[in-house]
Parts: structure tokens; C-alpha cells; sequence
């Protein structure tokens, strides 16, 4: 299979505080100019304001709800919703439910802990 497995994939947490599992990556899969991961955001947690010099993100949700701030504007998310990040766009996410916030994350070109700038 030219693919992963997600039971086969350890999570990490990233700059932002996320916890992801890279489903898709160029230093892992073989592809070149994206990447796919399934990302995870605790009950009551927030990730870090950030943004990405370099990549366009787009944002699935999969599970649970919470806000979404993307530059200046603040709106729910909820599953069925996809989002749209400019790459040097600030964005965050606060999970306002009982359960993990799912969402998955397709990034062009591909995450990079560098690409991510944190900010206050």
C-alpha cells in the first residue's frame, strides 16, 4: 500500500499544542508537495496563536466543536466545516466542548516545525 495506516501512527504535539498524526508527509510517505495529518485539540484546550510563513492550511473537522480565530475574525466550528489558512494568516483553536476537537490538517507545501512561527 502507497499509504499509512492511522492505528500504525504515533501522535506527536506540535509547536502549537496540537496533537497530530502525520497520515500523509513527504520525509515519510514518498509524496512531495503536501501533507495530511489528523490533528487533536483536548476538552477545555487551546492552541498556541500561530502562523505559517510558507503553507496554505485546510481545515476538516471531524469531531466535537469549538472557536476558530483566522486573522481577525472569530467563528464556531463544528464537524462538516472546512476552513481555509492563507500561509502568514494567525489562527488558533479552543475546543469549547467534552470532547476532542478532530480535525484534519492538509498543508502545501508540506508541515514543517519551521514553517511555524508561535506568536503572543
Amino acid at each position: 500500500m502507497n499509504g499509512s495506516r492511522l492505528s500504525e501512527i504515533p501522535a506527536y504535539v506540535t509547536k502549537d499544542g496540537s496533537s497530530i498524526r502525520e497520515l500523509m508527509h513527504p520525509a515519510s510517505h514518498g509524496n512531495v508537495r503536501q501533507s495530511l495529518a489528523e490533528a487533536s485539540v483536548p476538552p477545555g484546550a487551546s492552541t498556541f496563536p500561530h502562523r505559517h510563513r510558507e503553507s496554505e492550511e485546510i481545515y476538516h473537522f471531524l469531531a466535537g466543536h469549538g472557536r476558530m480565530t483566522l486573522g481577525e475574525e472569530e467563528f464556531a466550528v463544528v464537524p462538516g466545516d472546512t476552513v481555509l489558512i492563507p500561509p502568514g494568516t494567525t489562527h488558533c483553536l479552543r475546543n469549547e466542548g467534552d470532547e476532542p476537537l478532530r480535525l484534519l490538517c492538509a498543508c502545501a507545501p508540506a508541515y514543517r516545525h519551521d514553517d511555524t512561527e508561535l506568536l503572543a
